[in-house]
């Protein structure tokens, strides 16, 4: 890893920025559409449709290759550019501070805006620059391109030193977060200091479809085991969810998972659920705490 360069602010001095930018700008809607493996026209329709439905939370990454497609879409969609939260990632295969500056500035162009809401360093890899990448980013936010920087499947380690030792100002970490998965480690420590849990695959990559332990749940509240696993999250405190949705009917089901009233008798079954099912895990993932 890098050598760490000079904290840039001190963790109380960040947290302060978290504070200040969040009442500058409003925080991201609970619940937004994750664009992972959407590409190409499809993609488009399926932001297009989302934000007619009355999505707000965009989510996209360099490396998922629809920048182009998104800015298109809010482009067409009519609505203030003010008015969505829209998120990028700088790519974890960018080798220098320098290019991830330069990739930035083209994801701007592809998205046809001049600031992101929020721009993560998305995946930790080895050999990373994590400090350098880091500082970027905060120029980023200095200069108005990015409103909120922060970070992407970070493990509690990882997260400590860029919040402890770089001192970055980390708005939140977006990490895969569901029923099955506990994440309580990093959430107490965002918590701790002011900070969000992004979920990723908030719906274990479909797998949770068909729960019989969800299913349950959702029979007794006339919904969907789906449903009940995004009300679950959405109803945590500190918590948004960004499940991917290329149809409208899925989007839909999605937004009317605000309408589901969990219980403590539903909340203890998802809590003897098993908690260790990691679904994301590439080749180039960090070692998870």
């Amino acid at each position: 890893m890098a050598r760490l360069v000079r904290a840039r602010y001190a963790p109380e001095q960040a947290a302060q920025t978290w504070r200040a930018m969040t009442e500058a700008h409003p925080i991201p809607p609970k619940l937004g559409l994750g664009t992972f493996r959407m590409t190409g026209a499809a993609c488009q329709q399926a932001v297009e449709s989302a934000l007619a439905l009355g999505y707000r939370h965009i989510d996209t990454g360099q490396m998922y290759g629809n920048e182009t497609e998104i800015g298109a879409a809010i482009a067409a969609s009519g609505i203030p550019r003010s008015e969505i939260f829209l998120t990028g990632k700088v790519c974890h295969a960018l080798a220098t501070p320098e290019a991830a500056r330069i990739s930035l500035g083209e994801s701007l162009t592809r998205l046809r805006t001049e600031y992101l809401d929020l721009c993560l360093l998305h995946w930790p890899r080895a050999g990373l620059d994590i400090p350098g990448i880091l500082e970027m980013l905060i120029r980023a936010q200095e200069s108005g391109k990015a409103r909120r920087i922060g970070v992407a499947n970070f493990p509690l380690r990882l997260l400590r030193m860029a919040v402890e030792e770089i001192g970055a100002p980390i708005f939140c970490n977006q990490v895969e977060y569901h029923v099955l998965l506990d994440q309580t480690s990093i959430l107490t420590y965002l918590r701790a200091h002011d900070m969000m849990l992004v979920a990723h695959v908030p719906l274990a990559q479909g797998r949770l479809a068909e729960h019989p332990g969800l299913k349950a749940i959702a029979d007794r509240h006339g919904s969907t085991p789906a449903q009940v696993a995004l009300k679950w999250l959405l109803d945590q405190d500190g918590v948004a969810a960004i499940p991917k949705a290329g149809r409208t009917v899925s989007q839909r089901e999605n937004l009317a998972a605000f309408d589901v009233t969990l219980d403590d008798a539903d909340r203890a079954v998802i809590a003897s659920l098993p908690k260790d099912q990691r679904f994301v895990n590439p080749p180039f993932a960090p070692q998870w705490d």
